[in-house]
C-alpha cells in the first residue's frame, strides 16, 4: 500500500512567533513535524509539501496580512520539515520532473492548494493508496487540502497532533466537516510509533 504524506504550509511565517502570520502555538508542532518528515524519508513515503509563495503585491494580501513573500525568510519551510532530495514545483502550467525526489514542494498563492496548476497533478502522478495530512492552519489551508484530497476516493487521515488551529470553534467546525466527509483521524504515534 503506497502512502502519501501531505505537509501543509509548515513555513516560518506561520510556525514561529516572529512570523508575519504566526499561528499561536504552532511552534509546539516542530518536533512532531520533524518526526513525520524523518519517518517519511526512512520508509520511502512520498512527501508533498505545500508552501505559500506570494508576490510583493499578491491579491491575497487584500484578505490577509502580508506573509510568505517568495524568497523572503518567512517564506522558507522550517528546517526540520525539509528532506535533502527535494524538488520545488512552481504554480504554472507545463511539465514537472518529480521522479526520484523524496519531497515535492508545491508553491501556491491561495489558501487552497487545489487552485494551483500543479497540486492535483502531483497527487495523481504519485497515485497513493492512502493520504496523511498535517500542517497549518487547521480550519483554512488544511481543511481545503482535505476537501480536495477526499475527491480522489482514497482514505485521508488527518494527524491531530501535527496541526494547529486559529480558533477553537473554527477547529471544531473543520473537524466536523472533515469527519462527515469521510476523513479519518490519528496521532503521529500511529505512524511513527
Amino acid at each position: 500500500m503506497s502512502t502519501l504524506f501531505v505537509d501543509v504550509d509548515t513555513q516560518l511565517d506561520f510556525l514561529y512567533p516572529a512570523g508575519a502570520l504566526y499561528v499561536p502555538g504552532a511552534e509546539r508542532l516542530i518536533p512532531t513535524l520533524a518526526n513525520l518528515t524523518r519517518y517519511a524519508a526512512a520508509h520511502g513515503i512520498a512527501l508533498v509539501s505545500t508552501v505559500d509563495a506570494h508576490t510583493e503585491n499578491d491579491p491575497e494580501f487584500q484578505s490577509w496580512p502580508k506573509h510568505c513573500v517568495a524568497g523572503a525568510t518567512g517564506q522558507h519551510k522550517a528546517e526540520p520539515t525539509l528532506l535533502a532530495r527535494r524538488v520545488v514545483v512552481p504554480n504554472r502550467q507545463g511539465d514537472f520532473a518529480i521522479d526520484g525526489a523524496q519531497q515535492i514542494v508545491v508553491e501556491k498563492q491561495t489558501v487552497n492548494a487545489f487552485d494551483t496548476h500543479t497540486f492535483a497533478r502531483v497527487v495523481r502522478h504519485l497515485h497513493p493508496d492512502r493520504i496523511v495530512v498535517y500542517g497549518v492552519v487547521t480550519e483554512i489551508c488544511v481543511l481545503h487540502a482535505v476537501r480536495g484530497l477526499l475527491q480522489f476516493g482514497k482514505p485521508v487521515t488527518v494527524v491531530t497532533d501535527a496541526i494547529q488551529q486559529l480558533t477553537g470553534q473554527g477547529c471544531r467546525d473543520a473537524f466536523d466537516e472533515m469527519r462527515s466527509s469521510g476523513a479519518l483521524f490519528a496521532t503521529a504515534a500511529d505512524f511513527v510509533g
